[in-house]
């Protein structure tokens, strides 16, 4: 996967031993859900139900499961009881890659939030 350039903002610095590729995989892996899947902003907006955070939270439960395969005591590959959508959408694959997509959607639903909350506020008269 191509990595983005990261520019961390001011003061911020990651923590030792933190993996800069993770954090650009992420990253990456949101870009790609918007460009090469067409999942625009406008069309995460329509899951205002946590959609996108249970999906995330469906892939993290993957991964947990092959990592540890009691956590959920299926041993991971099953779909989690909290996956949105329908079953052809569910596509696990090894616990990193389920991590990384797991964290882009979870960004993908906090990004939601931020916007719906944007729009709340613009609605009321008030400055985003």
């Amino acid at each position: 996967m191509s990595h983005l350039k990261l520019a961390l903002p001011a003061g911020c610095v990651l923590v030792p031993g933190a993996s800069p590729s993770a954090i650009l995989d992420v990253l990456a892996e949101r870009q790609r859900q918007i460009q090469a899947e067409g999942w625009s902003t406008a069309h995460d907006d329509e899951h205002d139900a946590g959609d996108m955070a249970a999906a995330g939270a469906s892939y993290a439960l993957n991964a947990a499961d092959v990592l540890h395969p009691f956590s959920q005591g299926d041993g991971g590959g099953d779909m989690p009881d909290c996956w949105p959508w329908a079953s052809v959408w569910w596509k696990p694959s090894t616990p990193r890659r389920d991590l990384v997509k797991a964290c882009a959607l979870i960004l993908a639903e906090i990004e939601r939030i931020d916007r719906a909350e944007a729009d709340a506020l613009q609605g009321e008269g008030g400055a985003a």
